[in-house]
């Protein structure tokens, strides 16, 4: 995070006090959380992963959090989307996301993209972030992020859910496998994705928890590891997934050792 890292931004006697439980934490403390208010995270997706996954950012205190979605709310989207309401149908996903997060965390800076997930574009979006958290609900786009995130040595949280089960895993490019290596191999694209909405919810928390852990550099994020979760029988299996040294997206690059903090 350039200078910010070196000499993070102070804290508010407000940002004190409300992130007090969080700052109680001996691996966040003052200065994980000065991490957290310079940081900025880009959300690709505003739906059942998105909705979740940027309002608790908001909730922990990133300084910047981009929004990137094109579509509007419908009433099939109440289910999971939470950010939304009913009057809310038919307004731009990233706007409404957007008023929600101001009335949490009004310290909170909120960029909105209404904007396709192409290469050119995405690429100069990722840039600038220190982590991209995933909310699509298509492995095209998937693919593009995890391209970019590549091309720009950028951490990527992907996740993807499906009924009651769900997978995530955290990419650092040449530290551990990208989503190319993983699925090498384009999966059927579904048009209507049945899900339950506490699903994304619980997928959404834990792709917070390995943001923070990234942002801050404590913990072991979920590099070279995939977490599946069935809810149906309520079962949680991490599986050990490696880079493919012939991996069209990843495979030139050289391996490197672990930062503490982005």
């Amino acid at each position: 995070m350039g200078d910010e890292e070196t000499n993070p931004p102070v804290l508010s006697r407000s940002e004190l006090e409300r992130y007090n439980r969080q700052i109680l934490i001996p691996n966040i403390g003052f200065q994980g959380q000065r991490r957290l208010k310079s940081s900025r995270v880009v959300v690709v997706g505003v739906g059942g992963l998105g909705c979740p996954a940027s309002i608790y950012l908001a909730a922990a205190g990133v300084g910047m959090i981009t929004l990137i979605d094109k579509g509007r709310f419908n009433l099939s989207d109440l289910n999971r989307q939470i950010l939304a309401g009913y009057d809310d149908i038919g307004r731009l996903k990233v706007e409404v996301a957007r008023d929600r997060i101001k009335e949490l965390n009004p310290d909170v800076e909120v960029k909105t993209l209404t904007i396709e997930v192409d290469r050119e574009a995405f690429r100069e979006i990722v840039r600038e972030a220190d982590v991209v958290v995933d909310g699509l609900d298509n492995w095209r786009g998937r693919f593009i992020v995890n391209e970019c995130c590549v091309m720009e040595g950028k951490p990527y949280i992907h996740a993807g859910v499906s009924g009651l089960s769900g997978q995530i895993t955290t990419i650092i490019p040449g530290e551990g496998p990208c989503l190319r290596c993983i699925i090498p191999r384009d999966p059927p694209e579904v048009d209507v994705v049945p899900v339950l909405g506490a699903t994304p919810a619980l997928l959404a928390s834990l792709q917070v928890m390995e943001t923070v852990k990234l942002v801050t550099g404590f913990g072991r994020p979920l590099v070279g590891r995939m977490l599946f979760i069935d809810g149906e029988d309520m079962s949680f299996e991490s599986v050990e997934v490696k880079r493919n040294p012939d991996c069209p997206v990843c495979g030139k690059l050289q391996g490197r050792a672990k930062d503490s903090g982005c």
